[in-house]
């Protein structure tokens, strides 16, 4: 068997996975920039919104830093793999950019 990913065949964020007498190229983990292989600990650097965290790529939970993410009044944040989203309180809708009571 010739060993096709040698030469490095596939894009920037897929690796590739030799098989007999041939090969395929399998997308990175999203919590990588580059990869050498399948999941999360095998990432050549992690994404925005994610820190490497014994040997892996975690997400940030940008909810729980010291500074607020979601400043506005009335407001929630909840975490999203590599992000988050800032939504309205329950009770409270989303006008124009603003959350007011409902």
């Amino acid at each position: 068997d010739l060993d096709e990913c040698a030469a490095s065949p596939c894009k920037d964020h897929q690796y590739c996975l030799n098989t007999d007498g041939s090969f395929s190229c399998k997308a990175c983990d999203a919590s990588c920039v580059g990869c050498t292989g399948e999941g999360s600990e095998k990432c050549k650097t992690c994404a925005s919104g994610y820190v490497k965290e014994d040997e892996k790529c975690t997400d940030i939970d940008e909810c729980n830093l010291p500074e607020k993410v979601c400043t506005e009044e009335n407001q929630d944040c909840v975490n999203t793999s590599g992000s988050y989203k800032c939504v309205c309180s329950e009770g409270f809708e989303d006008k124009d950019g603003t959350c007011v009571q409902t």
